[in-house]
Order: C-alpha cells, then structure tokens, then sequence
C-alpha cells in the first residue's frame, strides 16, 4: 500500500456555515453543495473508539431512518453474540458537518438501535438516558474537555520518540519552539476543526516533550463528546498524513508527565450556572448545589477512577511522585481545592474541574458516570467537606491520613473492584457495566501474565 500523500505546509480549512437541516432532502442539496460524496455514519465501542461506515448521499435517508448495519458481535462491548440481530446505527441529522481533513467526506454522529429500538449498550445512549434525569428539574449538563496528546514518530528502529528531535528540554511546558515546529500539524489541526464549526480556542506545548493540547469551547454535555471524538478522528489522521503518530495513550514515557483529559463541569438552568455563587464563603465561587455534587464526585471516586481512567496504562499516569521536569501533575489524591492542581478536582471558580480522566476513556460513559455520581451527592445531600489547597504532593502519608485525604485506586484491578461495588457508578452504565466489566477484567489478566521487558533484564540472569 502507498504511503498516505502528506497534506501541502500550508493546507487550510475553510469554514462552510451548515444550515439547521429539517428535511433530509435539504441536507443533501447541502452535501453535494460543499463537493460530500460520501457520509461517515459514525458511532463508537465500548473503548470511545470511532467505527463507521461509508454511505453515498443518495442514501443518507437509510442513516436517519432504518440506520446503517453492522455485525453487532465484530465491535467490542455492544452485547450482541454471533448469532444475534444487526446492530443499526442511526444518525442524529443535528451532527452533520463535513470532515474538512478528508476531502468529499462528511460525518453524522450515530447510535445504536437493535430490533428498532435504542439499544442499551450503545455508549451515547447510556449518556442521553442519565442526561434524562436533568430533564424534569429543567437542568443542562455542561461540559468541557481539555484532550491533552503526544506527537510522535517512529524511528529506525521502530521505537517511538516526540516527533520534534529538538523537543528536549527538562521542562518543556509553554515553549514556544516547540510550538513553533509542529504548527503545520497544530495549524491544520486546528483548521479542520473550526471549519467544523467546533470553536477551537487556544493550543499550547505541556509539560513532557512532544506533548500537546488544544482547547475547544464547552457545549452541552452530548455535543462536547461528539466534539471529542471528532477532535481524535481529525488528530490522528492529520498526523499520520504528517508521518507522525498521535497518542492519547495515558503514559506513553515513563519519565515524563502523562496525557490527561481534564473535564470541566456544570449545571445550567434557566440560562444560569446553576454551580456559581459569588457570594461563597471559601471564594471558590460555587453553590449550595455545586458543592452537593461535588461531594457525589468525591465520594465515588474510586468507582469513577475506573470509567475515567479505564486502562492499565492510565495508573502509570496515577501515581505519587515526581518526574523530571519536576511534578507528574497526576491527581491521586481524592480531595479538592481552589487553584489546586495536586488534587482530583480543582475549583477554577464557579465549575469544577475533575483531573481524573484521560484520553483512553470513553467520554460518553465517563460523563454519565460522573454525572451519576454528582446527583448521588446533590439527592443524598453529601457534604464534600473542606477545600485543601496546599501542594498535596508535598504530604506525608501521615498528613494525608489525618486530613481525610484517600488515594484513588493504584491499579487497574483496584478500581474495577470499587466500580463492582459501587451501584451507582455502576448502575449508570445500565447493561453496558457487565461488558465492561468483562472485558476491563481479561485486560487486567492479560497485562498480568504478559512478561515484560523490565522481568526480563531483571531475572533472566539473576538467579
């Protein structure tokens, strides 16, 4: 197979404004308009991965209503057995956009239905039926995600590195030559998600070589995942037409400070944050309500830890320590704080901002899991208690002990075991907690009996 053509230093992406469509008719006059061929009827597994298919236009109408097949048991975690019913993905015309990096193409966001129903295990789905519960109070969901992603190449060896080889410094956070020489990627990465209609804001270098992140506008809870998932479609194939490999891995170097997705959330109400209250006696900015929430959040931490954190990979990320560029920015420590970025949320006044997550969660599930367990805290009435905002990597285990202050599971299998006993976080996933389970529990065993590098160099010569 030849080589994917690298897209031109200066490629850019125009923004083509897309009508609120009502008929199917005037959103393909529209498509075939902007020169769209074909439509992505796009959806994801279980892991957050995007799968699709390619549809003509001509025959859009089959994505909105009967919805394009699939063998539901080829993709993981949609509980559907080989000899079970297709698995029908259908679109949400309010989605539709073009892929500006892929020319002709366009993307409409689907879920699964199964027998003509919306099938519970479809990931967007078990986000809508949670985001349900905000309905009969007149509440919105608002999220934002902050994906941060290392840029890599593989060398003669087929090892991996940062894509720049001039990317060395021992604290790289905000530099601007590392910035300056990949904004052909940054640029038109940036580009095609505008071009989208997805308001990109700012991008900056992170504290580890080679690593990235760009920051798009809040939306409403579902939207920002449909975001999400477009930003890692667009990331990763615009850095492979570059030669270069776009990880969302949690850990990638063990050395360096790990990729992170940070989610900032909200309450909305009758056009209020409904989590803003500036008279707030600890000058966090947060309400009654907002507080009660957050309690649910800590509360269920460890449970969360392991829809946020969903690999074996992401606990090499959740440590206590430092790395060399001088903190690994990891937040192990369940507790909150002001401008704290040591603790598990940080309050950046009026929201809060979970450092849990990474990229290797499926922000579907991670958002309703959070979302659970924040209304847990605001029907229970759970008091988080004090903000700590002090460097909490700076703590003995004796402070920590004597402030309350838990650790969030350290492994994989540690937070499979607390998601298994929590019914809430668990019991927000539906049927899908069960899949997840299963399959989360045989990535524990295969890491377990895989034999590492590391025993190798270690014993195969020491006895």
């Amino acid at each position: 197979m030849s080589p994917t053509p690298a897209l031109p230093a200066n490629a850019g992406f125009e923004l083509t404004a897309r009508p609120n469509f009502v008929a199917v008719a005037d959103a393909q006059s529209w498509l075939s308009a902007q020169g769209v061929r074909h439509v992505l009827a796009q959806f994801v597994d279980i892991h957050g991965v995007a799968k699709a298919k390619a549809v003509p236009v001509a025959h859009l109408n089959t994505v909105l209503t009967d919805g394009a097949g699939f063998a539901g048991f080829a993709i993981w975690g949609v509980g559907i057995e080989p000899h079970g019913p297709d698995f029908m993905a259908v679109g949400d015309l309010a989605t539709l956009s073009t892929v500006p990096w892929q020319p002709g193409m366009a993307r409409i966001v689907c879920e699964g239905h199964v027998n003509g129903a919306p099938w519970a295990y479809d990931s967007r789905i078990v986000l809508k039926r949670q985001l349900e519960r905000l309905g009969p109070r007149g509440w919105t969901m608002n999220l934002g995600l902050e994906p941060e992603f290392s840029l890599l190449r593989r060398n003669a060896a087929g090892a991996i590195e940062p894509c720049d080889p001039s990317d060395t410094l021992a604290k790289p956070c905000y530099d601007y030559k590392g910035l300056s020489r990949t904004r052909a990627f940054l640029e038109q990465l940036s580009d095609a998600m505008r071009a989208a209609g997805i308001d990109v804001y700012q991008i900056d270098h992170e504290d580890a070589n080679g690593q990235f992140e760009l920051n798009f506008t809040y939306a409403d809870a579902l939207t920002s995942c449909d975001h999400f998932v477009f930003f890692k479609m667009a990331a990763a194939e615009i850095a492979h037409a570059h030669g270069m490999v776009c990880s969302f891995m949690p850990k990638p170097f063990a050395h360096l400070p790990g990729n992170g997705m940070h989610m900032h959330v909200s309450l909305g109400g009758g056009g209020s944050n409904l989590f803003q209250d500036t008279t707030d006696k600890r000058g966090l900015e947060l309400s009654a309500l907002a507080y009660r929430f957050l309690g649910g959040v800590l509360a269920h931490a460890s449970a969360l830890a392991a829809v946020c954190a969903p690999t074996v990979n992401s606990y090499k990320r959740l440590v206590v320590g430092r790395s060399l560029t001088g903190a690994t920015w990891a937040p192990a420590y369940i507790s909150y704080g002001d401008n704290n970025r040591s603790s598990m949320v940080r309050i950046p006044k009026g929201r809060l901002e979970l450092r849990l997550p990474d990229g290797s969660a499926n922000p579907y599930l991670a958002a309703a899991a959070v979302l659970a367990a924040g209304l847990d805290g605001i029907e229970r009435g759970l008091d988080p208690g004090g903000p700590h905002n002090a460097n909490l990597y700076d703590w003995s285990p004796a402070q920590l002990r004597e402030a309350g202050i838990g650790l969030l599971p350290q492994n994989l299998s540690a937070a499979l075991d607390a998601f298994e006993a929590d019914s809430v976080v668990r019991g927000a996933l539906g049927p899908l907690a069960d899949e997840f389970l299963k399959l989360k529990r045989m990535e524990w065993l295969e890491y377990m009996r895989h034999v590492s590098d590391w025993e190798l160099k270690s014993y195969l010569e020491f006895f």
